[in-house]
């Protein structure tokens, strides 16, 4: 069984906004620390954002100010809402446990004019 399945991504023009949403199973989720984080080809994985169960967040330097996490710990849920998008912002996101575990299949964001 795949633990996340990340959604919400798309191609967005410069400035542009998206909401990414995770869908998590598991027992686990309401007692663990969360994360969004990116990957481009030839490129290391990335932490874009973590959320603690608390609602404590921490953010990677290029999207302070721009990116926000929220989780639903009832609904099994993450989110990432991203504003002001950037062609770097470009990459395949995941969710996952943080530090994380077994990855999904990820969702594709492609910022270009």
């Amino acid at each position: 069984q795949v633990p996340f399945v990340e959604s919400g991504g798309a191609l967005v023009q410069p400035g542009g906004s998206l909401r990414l949403s995770c869908a998590a199973s598991g027992t686990f989720f309401t007692i663990l620390s969360m994360g969004w984080y990116r990957q481009v080809p030839g490129k290391q994985r990335e932490v874009v954002a973590t959320i603690t169960i608390t609602g404590g967040t921490n953010y990677g330097d290029s999207v302070k100010g721009r990116f926000t996490i929220a989780r639903d710990n009832a609904k099994k849920m993450v989110f990432l809402q991203m504003n002001n998008l950037k062609p770097e912002d470009t990459a395949v996101y995941y969710c996952n446990l943080n530090p994380p575990g077994a990855w999904g299949q990820g969702t594709q964001v492609t910022v270009s004019s």
